[in-house]
């Protein structure tokens, strides 16, 4: 990036810490709403969280361009895959005798290692389709119809992520029939488009202050799209 800016920074370190804490605490609670019209709602505490970080993505695109998303990409991998390894290196740690609430942390924070990669694989997969969908739509709509940016790219980077991480994480392992992964991955699908959706008043208000701020507005028309370049 040639271009200093005031508040990229900010957004980058807000992005990381509601990826780490989205996968990290949120997945130790399992909550049950009651929504009109549906029922029962069963989901991991996570998913109403974890969205969040595709509309940090959809903002860091849509102002900075792609090369400056796909570093705050990889920045938020590292952070993710440092959390994981912190996670189970203290969990694998043997307790002091005194100490009661090995098998409480271990429910909490003891995610297997399996999981811990089919949630690296497939976030960074998902972030990097979403980002490249909405510079590309970016293009062809000339910058109008920023909603149809957004949750057009949610669309697909949601869609790559879920179907990535379930198969990855629990296909086979007896946590729930392998028969019900088709509902659990639709559910989860629409679950965090909605939340896309829910937040795109805030996204349009975060866009157009931040291209004010930065007097920035970056197509990516002659950008190199390779995922493996800083």
């Amino acid at each position: 990036m040639k271009k200093q800016y005031r508040y990229y920074n900010f957004i980058m370190a807000a992005f990381a810490v509601v990826l780490v804490c989205s996968n990290i605490i949120g997945p130790g609670k399992i909550t049950e709403i009651q929504a009109p019209l549906l029922g029962s709602l069963t989901f991991g505490a996570g998913i109403m969280f974890f969205p969040i970080s595709f509309i940090f993505g959809d903002i860091l695109t849509e102002v900075y361009g792609y090369a400056a998303s796909r570093r705050v990409i990889w920045t938020g991998f590292v952070c993710l895959a440092f959390a994981s390894l912190m996670a189970w290196v203290i969990v694998a740690l043997p307790p002091a005798p005194e100490w009661h609430d090995q098998a409480a942390y271990q429910s909490v924070f003891g995610s297997t290692a399996r999981i811990a990669i089919a949630s690296l694989l497939s976030f960074v997969a998902g972030e990097f389709v979403n980002s490249f969908v909405l510079a590309k739509m970016k293009i062809l709509t000339r910058g109008r119809w920023l909603w149809s940016r957004t949750i057009g790219s949610t669309l697909f980077g949601e869609a790559v992520d879920t179907i990535l991480f379930f198969p990855l994480a629990f296909y086979g392992s007896g946590e729930f029939p392998d028969a019900m992964m088709p509902q659990i991955l639709l559910a989860q699908f629409v679950a965090k488009v909605l939340v896309e959706i829910a937040f795109t008043p805030v996204t349009y208000k975060a866009v157009a202050f931040l291209k004010r701020a930065e007097n920035e507005d970056y197509y990516d028309t002659h950008t190199d799209f390779s995922p493996f370049k800083l």
